[in-house]
């Protein structure tokens, strides 16, 4: 029989319902028995006892939260019972231990990826398309249109076949309810005249001019970090010449990441060609050229320590913390015993985790650098009159996240238990293997952005409720955390979690399962979903408030 409630930490004073409980219903959870005041939805708690107004409410072992007025053991948790609360955080000497799971059936293991001059190496092979503002983003657009069609990375030729079956039954009269939407899969690139070329990417944005000169300096630095991204093989910037953002300013951020940086580099600028139309021509024609080399790399085998791992979610639900992350968390802790690289980001999601946080750095400057960075995200959330405690979206609050810190302690559990090594701002490299943070928004795109910038070459994004988010450079696999979601999008879901809330697995057989994926994933034998929709979202964080 499936289990109905779970209590995620001894020390919490609530239960989550794993399936739909009714007001009335009397729920034993090991040999304790509760009466349930209100109807609870499975991914919401209830109250495991009486409480009074400024008691404290515990969840993964943490304070989430402070009860607003009396409620009743058996009470469902709701925003009007409950307000956000977060324990305090400083820096301490503490000694933490780490238990490294089992690796042996990993070991010596290796995935198939594209071996870079600097040593790195990617899980794709992508040509890339940079504007140093969104002045040229028109001549992207004309640019991709004609490459896509033309070198087959197209995935729109279903749709333009359905709309051209709609304009022709409304030529003749015919009724158009009576056409079917579009069902079959388009695998986008499987027509493709460079096979070793996994795709051509183009990083539209809104940025580069017109707002203040540190925005165009962050933004230079993150177009330099996707140039050099392992999971790129060759690039083509189109720039203006007038904007704040200028070439030279991007070469010279580019040197500073790398100083032997020696792919493919192709400039055009605008305002110093004939026209526009030979600009767009010479840029097709070079990036041509430079895709036939490019074309010549072949995948080879690589160790699983080469892999850098980034773990991101989104449309988060209440089983977000309990099925998808921590078996995520429990991959992500295989790959640093492996000798690999993880990515934890999203700031505001980790309002509430602090502490464990901080307990968890093992160098002293790198736990002080996190708590100024906290401190100061903070500062600026509340100075916009927001604030962490504002993150949850309406969806989130619909299925179970009531507070941030609920969110954020189930969120923080992407990253694992292993040692923190580094802390990064914004755009910094990751340069150290194991567990690393990474100061970026919580917003979807925002944040994948910002972990393929610190070298994610695979993107791990747990979701309860679907997303369709994805990267220009770095695959992105996509996690559901029940088994409903994976039904109901299947055509965006890689993986379920949904058989450990069902009690059919374990997290740790979960998490063997994910790497398993991945390393296929990075050795092309599988290809993500968000990958063959060419979902590339690319948002660049202006460091204004963004949760």
């Amino acid at each position: 029989m499936k289990q109905q409630v779970l209590k995620v930490h001894p020390k919490d004073n609530v239960l989550v319902a794993l399936t739909d409980l009714k007001a009335g219903q009397t729920v034993n959870y090991k040999g304790q028995s509760y009466v349930l005041v209100d109807d609870v939805p499975a991914k919401h708690k209830f109250y495991t006892a009486d409480m009074q107004a400024g008691e404290e409410v515990y969840m993964y072992g943490t304070l989430v939260g402070k009860i607003q007025f009396p409620v009743k053991s058996g009470a469902r948790m709701t925003t009007d019972n409950l307000k956000h609360a977060a324990a305090p955080y400083a820096y301490r000497p503490y000694h933490y231990e780490w238990h490294a799971p089992d690796v042996s059936k990993f070991e010596g293991r290796t995935f198939n990826g594209y071996h870079r001059s600097d040593g790195k190496v990617g899980t794709a092979n992508y040509w890339l398309f940079i504007p140093t503002v969104f002045c040229e983003n028109r001549n992207l657009d004309v640019i991709r249109e004609a490459l896509h069609n033309e070198l087959g990375y197209a995935v729109t030729a279903k749709y333009k076949t359905y709309t051209h079956h709609l304009v022709e039954a409304y030529k003749n009269g015919t009724d158009i309810s009576a056409i079917d939407a579009p069902l079959a899969f388009e695998t986008a690139g499987s027509n493709r005249l460079f096979k070793n070329i996994d795709g051509i990417k183009f990083l539209n944005h809104q940025g580069g001019c017109g707002g203040i000169r540190q925005d165009a300096a962050v933004l230079s630095k993150l177009l330099a970090a996707y140039a050099d991204h392992p999971n790129v093989a060759g690039v083509t910037v189109l720039s203006l010449g007038c904007q704040n953002l200028q070439v030279d300013d991007f070469k010279a951020d580019l040197k500073e990441r790398n100083p032997s940086f020696d792919k493919p580099l192709f400039i055009f600028e605008q305002q110093q060609s004939q026209s526009e139309e030979n600009m767009i021509a010479l840029a097709i024609k070079k990036t041509f050229e430079g895709l036939v080399e490019a074309n010549k790399m072949e995948r080879s085998p690589a160790p699983l320590s080469k892999l850098n791992l980034g773990v991101k979610c989104g449309g988060s639900d209440g089983f977000s913390g309990i099925s998808a992350n921590p078996a995520v968390g429990y991959c992500s802790d295989l790959l640093v015993a492996l000798g690999g690289t993880v990515l934890l980001a999203e700031f505001p999601e980790l309002c509430g985790a602090e502490q464990n946080m901080i307990d968890r750095t093992k160098d002293e400057a790198a736990a002080k650098k996190f708590i100024k960075l906290m401190s100061a995200y903070s500062q600026a959330a509340e100075n916009a009159g927001s604030g962490f405690h504002m993150n949850p979206s309406p969806g989130n609050i619909k299925d179970g996240l009531i507070t941030d810190a609920i969110k954020s302690n189930g969120a923080a559990k992407k990253g694992g238990t292993s040692p923190i090594e580094d802390v990064l701002d914004y755009t910094e490299p990751a340069t150290k293997h194991g567990l690393n943070l990474v100061c970026t928004p919580g917003n979807d795109v925002e944040a994948t952005t910002g972990k393929a910038a610190s070298g994610a070459t695979l993107i791990l994004f747990t979701t309860g409720l679907g997303t369709p988010t994805g990267n220009p450079v770095c695959p992105v696999i996509k996690v559901a955390t029940n088994n409903a979601l994976a039904k109901r999008m299947g055509d965006i879901i890689d993986i379920n979690t949904g058989p450990v809330i069902e009690g059919e697995k374990t997290i740790e057989e979960m998490g063997e399962d994910i790497l398993e994926y991945c390393i296929k994933a990075a050795s092309g034998e599988v290809i993500p979903k968000a990958v063959l929709l060419n979902q590339d979202d690319f948002i660049p964080w202006k460091r204004g408030v963004s949760l």
